[in-house]
């Protein structure tokens, strides 16, 4: 019997790891046996996280974050979790080797999943020209020319990183201006290998055994053609992953979990929610580690009430009634 299991591998389950491990909980993490790390593992230079001035590469942070978890004694397993049984005092842990873990409290932090375009071209053509991460499969487009769908920092940041084995970039957004965030769009804007296609969305994707093109419609006049390219990244925005508790925890209109309030608490007893799984607004890697904080604090006050040693005492609603002065 664990006393805190946590799923996901992300900025929010490591930093969770992290702050359990000290409390001397044992965490037991379970990262996904394909996809450890979270989306950072996709990402390129992240240069907001706290603490490095310089910049670090995606897959740097979370390689750093999993080795101070485990420093003080995180165990971290590789496996999918492929079922979960919520009811009762004892949370249930079922994964795809077939093993099941038991523990007092768990905590839900499976991030999200890039989304799709929803047409039958992407679905077909996934893996053939069609892809979700820059940094896994640029390099197989050197000077070719390829489209990023999407007009967000994610996009802006796909398309720049492309740039770098592309001969063009076209930029396909629906709209006549970006969401970007300012930084982003300048350096996208100041880079002579891409190019906005606006007021445009995609309404296939072309080819047989791979991509050729895209079929573009135009969102104000309905107009169609075709673009010539041999690869899309599809940088359209993530949802998040709940599949495996879609009957058993309360979710919000946004489809994340629902907690309350600025707790980690879920509608479960004993279940504990952090990261990009509940946050449908600010998903930033900073927020989704301020996050875990809070959900490994939550679990430490809940295993107290329960009369285990070595948790705090004070609940989580007597904290939030503390005055600044504390």
């Amino acid at each position: 019997m664990r006393q805190v299991i946590i799923i996901g591998s992300g900025p929010a389950g490591f930093t969770a790891a992290i702050y359990a491990a000290r409390a001397n909980l044992s965490p037991l993490l379970i990262a996904s046996s394909v996809e450890a790390g979270g989306e950072l593992m996709n990402t390129t230079e992240v240069e907001n996280f706290p603490g490095f001035p310089e910049g670090i590469m995606g897959p740097d942070l979370m390689a750093k974050m999993q080795e101070q978890a485990e420093k003080f004694g995180t165990e971290v397993l590789y496996d999918d979790v492929v079922s979960l049984d919520l009811t009762g005092d004892t949370k249930k842990v079922k994964l795809g080797s077939g093993a099941e873990h038991e523990a007092e409290s768990l905590i839900f932090a499976t991030g999200s999943a890039p989304r799709k375009m929803g047409i039958e071209g992407e679905s077909r053509l996934s893996g053939h020209g069609v892809s979700y991460c820059a940094t896994c499969d640029g390099f197989f487009f050197r000077e070719q020319a390829i489209a990023v769908v999407g007009g967000g920092d994610s996009a802006m940041e796909e398309a720049t990183f492309l740039t770098k084995f592309a001969s063009k970039v076209y930029v396909i957004h629906r709209r006549d201006e970006l969401r970007a965030s300012k930084i982003m769009q300048e350096r996208a804007f100041a880079n002579e290998k891409i190019e906005f296609v606006w007021n445009s969305e995609v309404a296939d994707v072309l080819g047989g055994d791979a991509v050729t093109g895209l079929l573009l419609r135009n969102t104000v006049d309905g107009s169609t053609r075709e673009l010539a390219v041999t690869g899309v990244f599809v940088a359209i925005g993530n949802d998040p992953r709940t599949h495996l508790v879609h009957d058993s925890l309360t979710l919000t209109e946004h489809g994340t979990v629902w907690v309350d309030g600025r707790s980690s608490r879920t509608s479960v007893a004993g279940v504990f929610a952090a990261g990009d799984v509940v946050d449908p607004i600010y998903r930033q890697a900073v927020t989704a580690a301020g996050s875990g904080t809070t959900a490994a604090l939550d679990v430490e006050h809940y295993l107290a009430a329960r009369g285990d040693a070595g948790a705090p005492e004070a609940s989580a609603s007597e904290i939030d009634g503390l005055d600044d002065a504390a």
